[in-house]
């Protein structure tokens, strides 16, 4: 599995973009993107000239910076002559709230589309094979409904937590996964609705994942972080923790 980072920011990041992951099965050569907010866009098409490469979407909740780009990506597919159906995963109101963004961005687009999307909106507790991938998800604790995914495929495990709180479910779904992507907006203290370094620090542990990714970091302490993070998780330290850049891929 391929997991590429096109941003790894919070919504009003300048320099690390909204949080993205594109992610590869591994043989299959399936694709499929993990939220698409205000800047996704931009990054996903600098490195993919393909308009049928990407098989799905997932929104993880209905904030901006998770799936306000979704305009400006159907709107470049239908530019460079898509085909192929695109199917959008996320929570239950999905089709709603994608149709009502497009009509905003750009009123009447939506009839224009040449290739078809396909919903499938998912319960907190859902287990499906779609694109590739087997999904699950898990129910975070935001101020927004949101949901973690687990996705896998030919042996290898990633978990996606969107924003929020570890919950319990979502603790049970990240056991044995070998990368967990993880927010934590606050380096120390608690924002409601967002996790923390050492919170993220403790579930991954309990988890036994292999790494662990920290993303959506708050742009002003993202120094701090750094230097929290080795502090409480240094080198050799089990599971191995990182903070990566927007444009970082990671072969699993």
């Amino acid at each position: 599995m391929k997991v590429h980072f096109l941003g790894v920011g919070e919504a009003c990041d300048p320099e690390r973009f909204n949080t993205s992951l594109l992610v590869r099965s591994g043989s299959k050569n399936h694709y499929i993107l993990l939220d698409c907010g205000f800047t996704t866009p931009h990054r996903y098409f600098a490195d993919c000239s393909d308009p049928d490469q990407l098989d799905a979407l997932w929104i993880s909740h209905f904030h901006g910076d998770h799936f306000f780009g979704i305009p400006l990506l159907l709107l470049r597919f239908w530019e460079m002559g898509r085909t192929k159906p695109l199917l959008l995963i996320g929570p239950d109101g999905l089709q709603e709230k994608v149709e009502m963004a497009i009509d905003l961005a750009y009123p009447a687009f939506g009839r224009k589309l040449c290739y078809a999307l396909q919903y499938l909106p998912v319960a907190e507790a859902a287990s499906f094979e779609a694109a590739g991938f087997v999904w699950q998800t898990a129910p975070m604790d935001h101020s927004q409904p949101c949901l973690a995914v687990r996705v896998t495929s030919e042996g290898k495990s990633l978990l996606y937590s969107g924003d929020g709180h570890p919950t319990e479910p979502m603790a049970d779904l990240a056991r044995g996964c070998d990368l967990v992507v993880h927010e934590a907006y606050n380096v120390s203290g608690q924002t409601p609705g967002h996790g923390s370094l050492p919170e993220c620090l403790a579930l991954a542990r309990q988890s036994g994942c292999a790494k662990l990714a920290l993303v959506h970091v708050n742009r002003l302490e993202r120094e701090r972080a750094v230097s929290e993070l080795r502090k409480l998780s240094p080198p050799g330290d089990v599971p191995e923790v990182f903070l990566p850049e927007a444009g970082e891929t990671l072969i699993l």
